[in-house]
């Protein structure tokens, strides 16, 4: 089928249904309102399932208050629940509710209506057909689940069709087909989707992807080639077992591979995605097409130094379409162009010498495979600049810290000082008294000099990062009357310190 011929395709999402039968999930009543207004309004999902009937009090309460809302906004015809071939247990709770959808759960399989059920098709036909006949008295719409599809079609196709046959004339809106058990492949699925499209060609039909092989999104594809005209998704993948359809990765892959046209605003897919996240406790993978923290993060500087001159590591996949925004990453794989990509965003200006020294300065943190963050930058900058002056007249050549239970922390430190270089070693209450200890003997007993007053000494976070990677510490001294305050930015609190100590020194010594 060429791209041309696909039509509109109809998007049911069902995170809270399906995705609420994930593992640990559960959502409260204000919770499945804040959701479904969210698909329905800001998305502009066709399509929701919002419950299964029967299940509880608390069910019952979310269902009303989407009912409520859905018809006063006029969506009340896009809400739907999942109900059983019950009589008119099911009917009855989704009529109390004010919910005039039924996604009407039927065996679509010999072993399930054999084995489960323990009837016969024409017995299980008589029951579906008497639910239906209850629906259409209460004013309710119905579709149909034939659970358990895609083994029916692999192992009993003639009960399938039969079953069908059996439903198609009756007030059916969509027969939906589901691979229950995730058990499909593409090319099987479309075998199966063409033959259901080619015997019932006047039928809507919906497919419903499990992701137990990882196969979800191919098999939608698979699905829509075959001539389905919706598709099942739900947010973030949630869903039985290993989930659903990715609702984010459907849209992509069906607009930029298929140029097969949804209702939804995929600006409004990452916000619906991080509500979803919040709610269900259950975090976005980083690398989860679309959705994932650093999907649209360039780490490469060769990627940056590309974008930089004709964008050529971008794809249609532009981060703009989704309410993102691209990223370039800071750590030891970072050259130039992210640097300046990440300096551009903020509005700063640095000299090449400049830019050099902040780039050597990531790298390190890097080195020590800790995370970077654009908020961090400032900081960094300021880190390696500040105080920046041509000429050190205090090195530390060397130092080791150490500490055990039981026993003070020890430094020995090898220092040069206008050229001389001394070394010490002291005890002290922390790793950073031991090494400042250390530094007052090469002062105090091998220079016979004074050595600076610590007045102050504040430890902080940058604030706005996202990781605690880098620690920046502050030291206001006292020396010869005057005062000096020094800064520096580490990932280890005792390396910041020593760092703002040892520009203390050079302030001093200059």
């Amino acid at each position: 089928m060429r791209k041309s011929e696909h039509p509109r395709i109809e998007i049911m999402d069902t995170t809270l249904r399906d995705g609420e039968q994930t593992s640990g999930v559960s959502f409260v009543p204000h919770e499945k309102l804040a959701i479904a207004r969210a698909l329905l309004q800001d998305l502009n999902v066709d399509r929701i399932e919002v419950a299964s009937a029967r299940v509880s009090d608390g069910e019952l309460d979310a269902v009303r208050s989407i009912c409520q809302w859905a018809k006063q906004t006029g969506r009340l015809h896009r809400v739907e629940v999942l109900g059983f071939v019950d009589g008119h247990t099911s009917l009855d709770w989704i009529n109390s509710c004010g919910c005039k959808n039924i996604n009407l759960l039927c065996k679509g399989s010999e072993n399930h209506c054999t084995h489960q059920l323990k009837k016969t098709l024409k017995e299980h036909v008589a029951d579906i057909k008497q639910s239906i006949a209850y629906a259409q008295e209460l004013g309710i719409d119905v579709n149909i689940y034939l659970e358990d599809w895609s083994n029916g079609m692999k192992h009993s196709p003639k009960y399938v069709f039969d079953l069908v046959d059996a439903l198609k004339d009756a007030p059916i809106k969509r027969f939906m087909l589901p691979d229950t058990l995730g058990i499909l492949n593409p090319l099987d699925l479309l075998s199966y989707i063409r033959k259901m499209v080619k015997r019932y060609p006047t039928l809507h039909f919906d497919f419903h992807a499990h992701n137990d092989y990882d196969l979800a999104i191919s098999n939608v594809l698979a699905a829509v080639m075959g001539g389905c005209r919706g598709i099942h998704t739900s947010v973030n993948g949630l869903g039985e077992r290993a989930g659903n359809a990715p609702l984010a990765s459907v849209q992509a892959v069906l607009k930029d591979q298929f140029n097969v046209q949804t209702s939804l605003d995929e600006s409004k897919l990452n916000q619906v995605s991080r509500m979803v996240e919040s709610y269900s406790c259950i975090p976005i993978p980083p690398n989860r097409p679309i959705t994932g923290d650093s999907v649209f993060t360039q780490v490469a500087g060769v990627h940056a130094d590309g974008d930089n001159k004709a964008n050529l590591y971008c794809n249609d996949l532009l981060p703009e379409r989704f309410g993102r925004k691209r990223e370039y990453a800071l750590g030891k794989n970072s050259g130039k162009a992210n640097i300046l990509k990440n300096l551009e965003e903020l509005g700063l200006e640095l000299s090449p010498e400049q830019t050099k020294k902040v780039t050597e300065r990531i790298i390190e943190l890097g080195d020590k495979k800790e995370l970077v963050t654009q908020e961090d930058l400032p900081y960094i900058v300021s880190d390696v600049l500040k105080h920046d002056t041509p000429d050190e007249h205090v090195k530390l050549l060397s130092y080791m810290v150490s500490t055990a239970y039981g026993l003070k922390p020890m430094a020995s430190v090898k220092l040069e000082v206008n050229g001389e270089v001394y070394e010490e070693s002291a005890m002290g209450d922390g790793m950073y008294d031991a090494f400042m200890r250390a530094v007052r003997h090469v002062y105090r007993d091998k220079l016979q000099r004074p050595f600076p007053w610590l007045e102050n000494y504040t430890v902080t976070i940058p604030p706005g990062g996202r990781t605690d990677a880098l620690v920046q510490t502050s030291i206001l001294w006292t020396y010869n009357d005057k005062q000096y305050r020094t800064r520096a930015l580490d990932a280890d609190q005792t390396e910041a310190a020593i760092k703002a100590t040892i520009k203390m020194l050079n302030l001093i010594e200059g």
